[in-house]
């Protein structure tokens, strides 16, 4: 499925940024992975995707992984395991590693051709999920890019997430472990202060930074607010 074709790679309107999305071609998942490989052909490059489809829905969500990049999040499959069960619940899931690993603008502009690629097929405000690094990038992303939702960031570092507040009036949710040595929660706190309502922060006893101590309770945590934001209910703890 191919996106319209844009005049130029990045489009500025009402303030907001959207990357062209030129392409996109199907390309071989990794090894024991689920979903629909994707690459989105962009005039920055090609982003790897992969696409959890469902069939007639409207509504997606995006996630994005650490400075390392790939498709797992922060525990072994969580992501994969979290975008099945959104795809049965008639909720399409597009997990992106990034170009060019570790270099915050440039990963925010990834997610946005991301955003882009849904708009483009059909999709309303999604939402945009990150972990570590990622929990930065999709507060940068969120803060410039209209078609949005909400934000989830997982674990997230406070480097390129000092725009929280414009995410408003789109429901922000921060998780931290409390054990976190990588990123201590105090990480999570600082962005939860500076952003405005709505907004929620959510905080583990004895997770640590991979957040695998509450990977349960995480995942229904985000099966349940996700959904509730893209039906337009006020989220819900």
């Amino acid at each position: 499925m191919a996106a319209s074709e844009q005049p130029t790679p990045v489009e500025r309107t009402d303030g907001f940024v959207k990357i062209g999305v030129r392409e996109v071609r199907t390309i071989p998942l990794p090894d024991g992975d689920t979903g629909e490989g994707l690459a989105l052909h962009t005039d920055r490059g090609e982003i790897p995707a992969v696409l959890h489809r469902a069939p007639d829905s409207t509504k997606g969500v995006i996630w994005v992984c650490g400075a390392r990049g790939g498709f797992g999040g922060p525990g072994p499959g969580l992501y994969d395991q979290l975008a099945q069960k959104l795809t049965a619940q008639g909720i399409s899931s597009l997990r992106m590693d990034y170009r060019m690993p570790n270099l915050l603008p440039e990963c925010a502009m990834d997610l946005m051709a991301g955003v882009t690629y849904l708009e483009d097929t059909g999709h309303g405000p999604v939402i945009i999920v990150g972990h570590s690094f990622g929990g930065a990038v999709v507060i940068a992303a969120g803060a410039v890019t209209r078609h949005v939702a909400g934000v989830v960031s997982l674990s997230p570092q406070t480097y390129g997430a000092n725009m929280a507040r414009l995410i408003s009036p789109r429901p922000l949710l921060i998780v931290h472990g409390k054990a976190d040595t990588r990123l201590p929660y105090s990480c999570g706190q600082q962005i939860y202060d500076w952003a405005d309502e709505p907004k929620q922060l959510v905080l583990y006893e004895g997770a640590e930074h991979r957040l695998e101590e509450c990977r349960d309770e995480l995942g229904a945590l985000l099966t349940q607010w996700i959904p509730a934001v893209l039906d337009g209910e006020p989220p819900t703890l």
